[in-house]
């Protein structure tokens, strides 16, 4: 979780049933006056392999 100004970003990995995968999640919020006023997401299913030496977490 990082915050700068009113902007609030989350990366987390989110499993719903034991043992799979799971998925990427990024949130991001902009707030005002203690309140959320907007909010953005990205879901992606968590690969199998990657493609690269980056993966997701």
């Amino acid at each position: 979780m990082i915050a700068e100004g009113d902007l609030v970003a989350v990366h987390s990995h989110t499993v719903n049933v034991p043992g799979e995968r799971g998925q990427a999640v990024v949130d991001l919020f902009r707030v005002r006056g203690g309140r959320i006023v907007e909010h953005w997401d990205a879901v992606q299913d968590v690969p199998e392999h990657s493609a690269n030496d980056n993966t997701m977490f």
